[in-house]
């Protein structure tokens, strides 16, 4: 393009724009080169890594991946699938709406990092780089090329694409597909032990990431927004089918423990991520239901000596519980932030302290002291007996599974009431209590009554919880209740829970409890470096998720609105 400049006559030549297709053929070559890695990475998972079985998984096996081989095939299919929806095949268009390029790292970063990790395992558990096999070598080599690729591709230019409304049937059926994911890589992921389960973690954490860069997930809460009641169901049901997988009573154990700290954990959200009450006694009130369970339910060692029905037991543990709430966060409340949080741990100490003194001895024998109160007979609800196995649908039901299904359903009454709550005028004063005390009080919100109101109703679900779990472990003992320990419940786990799964909101504090809750069970092979290893993911996970696993969409939208706004 030429021109005249005005002031000195001399013509000048503008220089020449550089050729559009070349970014856009470096571009293609980039995504080959990653779809080809991410092939090459899934195809690596057929052959073997190392010639002894001694390695948990058994990757001696050509021709059929096994162990940590089967998460670096599933890292290695995502990868081809965000660079087939890269390129935008037809029918492959879908799996990236927002985006392609920032989601292909993550997938790739996945496959590079589970794989390298499977190889250093090997190397280190057997002793020695010699234990790995030429096959394992060619899965290391191979997960290298598709994050060579991804990090070569421009980022992202387009505007992600609106969603497209789908019929009715193919949303819902979208729905159920999710919860059946769900289902399926939960049910991996309890399975796993040592450093499977660390790889799992890896690769769901690693998949997770770039599925929400690629705007599916998003998708999927639009989708279940839209379809609350369906998207409810479906989890339910999902939920439901746990038992009927073919799990052992191992992992029914677990899965009935993980409801009860997700429940507490959810009652706990009540003061913390709706009131913003610092509660670091909270498992005090898991203790209380627990006891007064113990009392009213037969067992042998009573001072009551009741046997009343379980309907009973459960309403006399969450109104026990919810009066001690009342007791405690009368005269308590009135103080904020620090205050609030040294008074409340100082009741939870004080609740371990005065069950292990009424014995008999310290005290009045009420407790059973350091011993507790064991025999705890097992729950006849309408006939039912949930100690004995039973066969529903020709699968054999054991006592934990039984369990399980029962406090499914406490967990679903609690979700609804935390959803019912969140949603009502009072969660509205308590959001309004969390983000400025001062100016709700100045619009003629009564603070303190609201403030004791999630004290109470937190303290309720918790006893409530604490019924069941007095049942399912046919004892109650006072070391569980306290702030930190090493197995959860306990306070400092709670807490962790809800802040790092999301506080405010309902799925937060579920993801939450259940990660904290697997975690130091399952990484109890790293021995002296488990808590350095939690620690570490605990930091990782605040800092590229500070807002928790779970954002509160309201606190989100009203941020962003004032943001606009000013």
């Amino acid at each position: 393009m030429r021109g005249t400049d005005t002031t000195t006559g001399l013509t000048e030549t503008a220089p020449a724009a550089p050729p559009a297709a070349a970014p856009s053929a470096r571009a293609g070559r980039a995504r080959a080169l990653t779809a080809a890695g991410g092939v090459l990475t899934a195809a690596s998972a057929f052959v073997a890594w190392t010639w002894t079985r001694e390695f948990p998984g058994d990757l001696t096996v050509n021709g059929w991946p096994g162990g940590l081989q089967v998460l670096t095939l599933v890292s290695g299919l995502l990868t081809v699938l965000g660079s087939l929806g890269g390129y935008g095949v037809r029918g492959f268009r879908w799996a990236a709406p927002a985006g392609a390029t920032a989601a292909l790292r993550w997938y790739a970063l996945g496959a590079l990092a589970v794989t390298w990790f499977a190889v250093a395992s090997i190397a280190w558990t057997l002793g020695g780089a010699v234990n790995v096999v030429g096959g394992g070598w060619f899965a290391a080599a191979a997960s290298a090329v598709p994050m060579a690729g991804a990090f070569l591709l421009p980022p992202d230019a387009r505007e992600p694409a609106r969603a497209r409304r789908l019929p009715a049937w193919a949303e819902l059926s979208l729905i159920s597909a999710a919860a059946g994911a769900g289902l399926l890589v939960f049910t991996y992921g309890i399975g796993t032990e040592g450093a499977l389960f660390a790889g799992f973690l890896v690769t769901a954490g690693f998949a997770a990431a770039g599925l929400a860069r690629a705007g599916l997930l998003a998708r999927l809460t639009g989708l279940t927004a839209r379809h609350r009641t369906t998207a409810a169901a479906a989890a339910l049901v999902a939920a439901v089918a746990f038992p009927f997988t073919g799990s052992d009573e191992t992992y029914m154990s677990v899965g009935v423990n993980i409801l009860i700290f997700a429940t507490v954990a959810l009652g706990l959200n009540v003061v913390v991520g709706l009131a913003g009450l610092l509660d670091l006694g909270y498992v005090a009130f898991l203790g209380v239901g627990a006891y007064t369970a113990a009392l009213v339910s037969g067992a042998s060692a009573s001072a009551l000596g009741l046997r009343l029905p379980f309907w009973a037991a459960v309403l006399a543990g969450g109104l026990v519980s919810m009066l001690f709430g009342l007791l405690i966060g009368a005269p308590t409340l009135r103080v904020r932030g620090d205050y609030l949080a040294i008074v409340t741990l100082g009741f939870g100490e004080i609740f371990r302290i005065a069950v292990n003194n009424l014995d008999g001895v310290s005290g009045p024998n009420i407790t059973g002291g350091p011993g507790g109160i064991p025999n705890i007979p097992d729950l006849s609800l309408l006939g039912f007996d949930f100690g004995a196995t039973h066969v529903v649908a020709g699968v054999e039901l054991g006592r934990f599974a039984n369990y399980f299904l029962l406090m499914l359903l406490v967990t679903a009454v609690v979700v609804v009431v935390f959803q019912r709550v969140g949603e009502s005028r009072t969660g509205r004063a308590w959001v309004a209590i969390r983000e400025d005390e001062t100016a709700a009080t100045a619009m003629g919100v009564n603070s303190f009554r609201l403030k004791l109101t999630a004290f109470a109703l937190g303290a309720a679900l918790a006893g409530v919880a604490g019924t069941v779990q007095a049942h399912v472990s046919y004892a109650v003992v006072p070391d569980p209740y306290q702030f930190a320990g090493a197995v959860p419940p306990n306070s400092a786990f709670l807490l962790a829970a809800v802040v790092l799964g999301g506080t405010g909101t309902v799925a937060g504090p579920l993801i939450g409890a259940a990660l904290l809750y697997l975690i130091p069970m399952k990484l109890q092979f790293l021995q002296d470096y488990q808590l350095m290893a939690f620690g570490i993911a605990l930091i990782l996970l605040m800092r590229f998720r500070p807002d928790g696993l779970v954002a509160d969409r309201r606190g989100r939208v009203d941020h962003d609105a004032a943001g606009a706004t000013a």
